[in-house]
């Protein structure tokens, strides 16, 4: 297996852990902000891993950015679908996701109550996953197909 299968299939695979991780915070961070629930350690933890997970992907993607065929820089990038989905689209759109969760982790570690420390996740990491679904939706290949 050549390191660009490793990566891509790795990439592919570890989206569904950072996809889970990322649900299960918002549905907590949701149902704290909106029950008044207090902000337990365990909150904060799994909000922590999934925003973890999320820096994990975007690591194994920009590997995957830099030994990707569909990844290119010519003439042609802008004007064909994929090698534009690849090279702009996605790394940008990912980015932008990816700092809509490490903000929203941020302020939710910043708030001096519960309710701020809920309402922080809840806002941004669904915000994030949102644009995540729009670009991989975006493709043309599905939210859950194998990315190449």
């Amino acid at each position: 297996m050549n390191g660009y299968k490793f990566f891509l299939e790795f990439h592919s695979g570890l989206r569904y852990i950072v996809l889970l991780l990322l649900v299960i915070a918002i549905i907590g961070a949701w149902a704290g902000w909106l029950g008044k629930k207090p902000y337990s350690e365990g909150q904060r933890k799994l909000n922590l891993f999934a925003m973890i997970s999320v820096h994990t992907q975007l690591l194994v993607g920009l590997i995957l950015y830099f030994l990707s065929p569909f990844v290119q820089f010519n003439s042609n990038t802008m004007k064909v679908h994929d090698t534009r989905y690849w090279t702009v689209e996605h790394i940008v759109g990912m980015l932008i996701a990816v700092a809509l969760i490490t903000i929203g982790h941020s302020r939710s570690k910043k708030a001096a109550t519960a309710e701020g420390k809920h309402k922080a996740i809840a806002t941004f990491y669904t915000i994030g996953v949102l644009v995540v679904l729009g670009i991989l939706a975006a493709s043309g290949r599905g939210i859950f197909a194998m990315t190449h």
